[in-house]
């Protein structure tokens, strides 16, 4: 059984499309507005002016008990109407966002298509791909419910930002940085 997978997500949020765009372009914040899957997050290369080329290593997680160490590469940024990337390591694909301006919201669209290389999800694809699809759908629910978090604590003058309740946390919490972490 082929070890791909494709994903389609759709974001509806208040909002702008600068400001989702905003969010998502910026690598090196995920870890604080999305702590459920990014655990650490580390720019290797900068890229050009326009972030075209940056080189991001992660390490992330979803809701079963393991981890992922992927880097991905900025393949295209258009601002507010979206970015592309390209990934490789514990899975290696392709990731794109659209954004798309609906009156006061915004539909946030990511099409990833991956193959997982990570030896543990590629022998269990054929048993546990539900698993797995499940475990990247609550990953992106609970980017949707951080992003929402983080456009209100943005949105807020600084004293009231500190008001707005902490995005959820990752499961199993012992991958976090610092902590003991899985190999496989």
């Amino acid at each position: 059984m082929s070890s791909q997978y494709h994903f389609l997500t759709r974001w509806r949020i208040r909002g702008t499309r600068e400001e989702v765009a905003a969010v998502l372009e910026d690598p090196r914040d995920l870890p604080r507005w999305w702590p459920s899957v990014y655990l650490d997050v580390r720019v290797l290369e900068e890229g050009d002016a326009n972030g075209i080329g940056r080189v991001v290593d992660l390490y992330t997680k979803g809701w079963l008990p393991y981890t992922l160490r992927w880097r991905f590469t900025t393949t295209r940024n258009s601002g507010a109407e979206g970015l592309s990337l390209s990934a490789e390591g514990d899975f290696r694909g392709t990731g794109t966002w659209v954004f798309k301006q609906d009156g006061p919201y915004v539909n946030a669209f990511y099409d990833w298509r991956i193959a997982a290389e990570k030896p543990l999800l590629r022998r269990l694809t054929w048993l546990l791909r539900p698993a797995f699809s499940a475990n990247h759908r609550w990953a992106m629910r609970k980017g949707e419910e951080s992003l929402r978090l983080e456009l209100q604590r943005r949105r807020l003058p600084a004293d009231d930002a500190a008001n707005v309740p902490a995005p959820p946390g990752p499961t199993f919490a012992r991958f976090a940085p610092g902590q003991k972490r899985a190999t496989d």
